[in-house]
């Protein structure tokens, strides 16, 4: 059974998107909704206000700063500087967001499109790499969840309301995805945001379940669950200095449980894997 304790009693509108990077030993999450980029270091938390929704804030190679998946464009913060990096305007249609991203292990950022408001789902999973926009994934209802493999060779994605999770085939080198194929379903509640451990074993936050669910990343299998008391879970990543504190962030957008849209952590016996950075 694992204990999970939240983090503080602060509530976060749509919390997403954490990281946690060893370099620093620096905690990172976004409130897409609240537009805040947060951050606990050297015991103390920080909330940097975002002109925007932002869907990902990932860490850099060369600094301390962000790149960020934001409305309308791939953004850079840096010293307090936000600096637009590539513009989206004429990839997106005007009621898209960005949600999840994350950087590969070449530097490159994976990017899906969502929509805003009362639109329907739809968007696409795309690349960012040396000042080109690529699609990866076309016709995809909500971009979510993204891992790799420790041997670089089958890449794992979330389409939330396809209520799957896929497996496809990936070339590091020249980041192609080939070969998809359904690694598992989720019929209670929505396959959210994800992480990798050690062990090539993907944790899965599932959103209106209550829980982060371990999946073998071979087969699918259900290994774990892990219980939230927060229905909307978004997402999960491993940090501390071991990588095995699993910390969860969740969402309160229309509700009001003690403790939904608090950001959660647990310990677990596995450790999880450093992160990869973007190389701007």
């Amino acid at each position: 059974m694992y204990r999970v304790e939240s983090v503080g009693k602060e509530k976060y509108i749509l919390g997403e998107g954490p990281y946690y990077d060893p370099r620093y030993q620096r905690l990172s999450w976004v409130d897409i909704e609240g537009k805040k980029v947060w951050y606990i270091k050297d015991g103390n938390k920080i909330a940097i206000d975002i002109p925007q929704r932002v869907g990902a804030a990932i860490p850099m190679t060369e600094s301390e700063g962000f790149a960020l998946a934001l409305e309308d464009g791939i953004y850079t913060y840096q010293d307090g500087e936000i600096t637009l990096l590539v513009d989206l305007k004429n990839v997106y249609k005007d009621y898209w967001r960005s949600n999840d991203a994350k950087a590969d292990s070449m530097g490159r950022i994976w990017f899906g499109a969502s929509v805003k408001d009362d639109n329907a789902p739809e968007g696409n999973l795309y690349i960012y790499e040396n000042g080109k926009i690529d699609i990866k994934v076309p016709r995809t209802k909500i971009s979510n969840g993204m891992a790799w493999a420790s041997d670089k060779k089958r890449f794992f994605f979330s389409d939330s309301l396809e209520h799957a999770v896929f497996v496809y085939d990936y070339d590091e080198e020249n980041a192609a995805i080939n070969n998809r194929k359904v690694l598992f379903e989720v019929l209670d509640g929505v396959p959210d945001g994800m992480t990798i451990d050690s062990e090539d074993n993907i944790w899965v936050a599932i959103w209106g379940g209550n829980r982060v669910e371990k999946r073998s990343g071979i087969t699918g299998e259900l290994l774990d669950t892990i219980h939230v008391p927060a229905k909307q879970v978004s997402s999960c990543c491993f940090g501390d200095e071991d990588l095995k504190t699993l910390y969860i962030t969740s969402a309160q957008v229309g509700l009001d449980g003690e403790f939904d849209g608090c950001l959660f952590k647990c310990r677990t016996d596995v450790q999880g894997v450093i992160p990869d950075y973007f190389n701007s």
